[in-house]
């Protein structure tokens, strides 16, 4: 859950959560991550905070973008 309230950005709390989740296994490599629309329901937080903790993911080497597909768990074995 993330915490408006704590000095951590939001976008970067999303993030951390959604790769403690790839870190566990319970997203598996090559799965599709949640959608914006999905991570704002379920997070309660806006289109943008979803895209820069995705973007952020991607910068960690989590995932990765298919255009006119999606974004993925990266595969790190």
């Amino acid at each position: 859950m993330v915490n408006p309230m704590s000095p951590t950005p939001v976008y970067v709390q999303l993030a951390d959560l959604l790769a403690a989740k790839i870190e566990s296994g319970e997203l598996p490599a090559n799965h599709p991550l949640p959608s914006e629309k999905q991570l704002q329901q379920e997070h309660g937080v806006a289109r943008g905070t979803a895209r820069a903790a995705v973007r952020l993911l991607r910068e960690r080497g989590l995932a990765f973008t298919v255009p006119q597909r999606g974004t993925y768990v990266a595969d790190r074995s």
